[in-house]
């Protein structure tokens, strides 16, 4: 297995590149889709799955793709990844995800320093996140437990799916929610709405890692163990 300094610079570089390509997608699709917010998040959905597939598949042999903290969580809790290791991988992944936010603004030649105004509160959106966090996690369980091989392909349709049938559009990550809070575009989240939003993420992860556990017991480990958005 590579060393834990390998696997959480796989875990910062891929979660770098999963925000950059939320994020850049957000402010390219918004700026080619005329004002037409569906077609601007049909193409935020087509980049965000689109990229976490071709991500786990790189990374996966190296850290597990696990790319979302309540995903490191869900393996920690079920033994597949130590708690020293985790707490790195946490780190890591929070890290990443600002650097893939203002990478993407570099990209497009925003301010790199901004703080979103979008306002995403309610129940309805804290309810959306925990769904959304909960079948991404059982996805990973459940494609891991027999197809360990399809997990990229499953999390990323998983996650396609997740933007247009929540009403949060499925951040369904920590590192994520924070990092996008710091985007004045597209994909932004008011820094107010953060809170609530990874509190539901940690509800849907918990409830889903014990339904997991129930119906698969421990998972088989993906080179390392899986990922998300």
């Amino acid at each position: 297995m590579p060393g834990l300094a390998q696997r959480a610079f796989a875990e910062w570089l891929g979660t770098a590149f999963l925000l950059a390509a939320v994020v850049g997608s957000g402010i390219m699709a918004q700026k080619l889709s005329g004002g037409n917010v569906a077609l601007a998040l049909l193409c935020n959905t087509i980049a965000t799955g689109a990229i976490l597939a071709v991500l786990i598949l790189t990374f996966a042999p190296i850290s597990g793709a696990q790319f979302n903290p309540v995903v490191t969580l869900a393996f920690t809790l079920r033994g597949d990844t130590a708690r020293t290791d985790a707490a790195v991988y946490v780190v890591a992944q929070i890290v990443g995800a600002v650097i893939g936010v203002w990478l993407a603004h570099l990209m497009f030649e925003l301010p790199v320093l901004q703080l979103s105004l979008t306002q995403r509160s309610g129940t309805g959106q804290w309810l959306a996140e925990a769904v959304a966090t909960f079948g991404l996690l059982l996805t990973i369980f459940g494609v891991a437990s027999r197809t360990p091989a399809a997990v990229p392909y499953a999390v990323g349709l998983y996650v396609t799916s997740a933007y247009w049938f929540t009403a949060s559009t499925s951040f369904a990550n920590p590192a994520v929610t924070i990092a996008r809070s710091l985007s004045d575009t597209f994909a932004g989240i008011a820094l107010h709405s953060v809170p609530a939003f990874i509190a539901a993420q940690f509800v849907g992860a918990i409830a889903a890692t014990a339904v997991g556990c129930w119906l698969w017991g421990r998972p088989t480990r993906l080179s390392a163990a899986p990922p998300a958005s």
